[in-house]
């Protein structure tokens, strides 16, 4: 009898154990949907696609409001989900939470290359990095190719002339 109700409480602490590891790992699922506005930007969802930041416009009497709305996108992110960036990375890396959509435009800055290309970025922050190497990917770019072009403007001097700087080319996504 005792050996029966030793059987049953191991059981019954198995099933409870598993039961609250299920609950807390369903807790920590990222939704995009879910996620206040300034989490959103640079955040991964659980099924690994990108958070945006999207202007949503509704109707309302004779007037059309705007609002903001975080939104899964279609673009997956390979070995890396359920991640919302840190206010460290977002700092280092020259960005802000209230960066809207995904595009690769700030690429055409040289202020915004510096600090992506910077260490406490580059080698802090691999999510941003991810996606800003993919985005110079979409536009025939190699990031670090991009990283060493700006460190040469920017010892030359150039960056800050404008002299020999590339023209900014229009890019659509």
């Amino acid at each position: 009898m005792a050996s029966s109700m030793k059987s049953s409480l191991i059981v019954f602490f198995t099933c409870s154990l598993f039961l609250q590891v299920t609950y807390a790992v369903d807790k920590t699922e990222v939704k995009c949907e879910s996620l206040p506005n300034g989490d959103c930007a640079f955040a991964i969802s659980s099924t690994g696609k990108r958070c945006v930041l999207e202007k949503a416009t509704t109707p309302k009497d004779d007037l059309i409001i705007s609002e903001y709305e975080c939104k899964t996108s279609e673009v997956m992110v390979e070995n890396m989900k359920e991640h919302i960036e840190t206010d460290e990375c977002i700092e280092s890396c020259g960005l802000n939470r209230n960066f809207f959509g995904i595009s690769s435009d700030d690429l055409l800055e040289p202020q915004f290359v510096s600090k992506l290309c910077a260490p406490a970025c580059y080698q802090e922050c691999p999510n941003i990095v991810d996606l800003y190497f993919n985005l110079a990917a979409g536009e025939g770019a190699y990031l670090p190719d991009l990283c060493y072009k700006n460190k040469k403007l920017q010892s030359s001097g150039a960056a800050e002339d404008g002299v020999d700087a590339p023209a900014p080319s229009p890019s659509f996504f």
